[in-house]
């Protein structure tokens, strides 16, 4: 199992990851095409990626222009294995080591997800978008969050 920060050969199977999964599934595929996932990378913020075998299992990528998170998702095959805490603890201390402004998400509600982001520490403040759960993480929050193990 290996951690890394993005690059850009990196989509193909990023896109496979994200298409794979069983909750907040895209209603059309076409509406986060690669052009989008490499300015989120390059450009807007920061991703990182879990592999095994050389296979992308799952990514995560921070947004600090709209300081959010864009993308926590894991290929299914991968779930409930820690990887998630780990891209998500990646991300977030490089976020806090950016900025010390809060950091959104939104994430579809009676989801795994929503599970997963109250676990961490997440803190509901609202609907986002189409009736998605809105949360928030301050950096104080966020430094009382203890390191996940694998």
């Amino acid at each position: 199992m290996v951690f890394r920060e993005t690059q850009i050969t990196d989509i193909k199977q990023m896109q496979v990851v994200r298409h794979s999964v069983k909750e907040n599934v895209l209603s059309d595929p076409a509406l986060v095409p690669d052009s989008d996932v490499e300015d989120f990378i390059t450009n807007r913020g920061k991703g990182w990626v879990c592999e095994i075998d050389g296979a992308v299992v799952g990514f995560a990528i921070a947004d600090l222009k709209e300081n959010n998170i864009w993308a926590l998702f894991m290929h299914p095959d991968h779930e409930a294995k820690g990887i998630g805490k780990v891209l998500h603890r990646l991300m977030l201390d490089w976020y806090f080591s950016q900025t010390k402004e809060k950091v959104w998400l939104g994430t579809a509600p009676n989801s795994r997800a929503e599970k997963f982001y109250r676990m961490q520490g997440w803190k509901e403040v609202g609907v986002h978008g189409k009736g998605e759960i809105k949360f928030e993480m301050d950096i104080d929050t966020w430094t009382l969050t203890p390191t996940p193990i694998l």
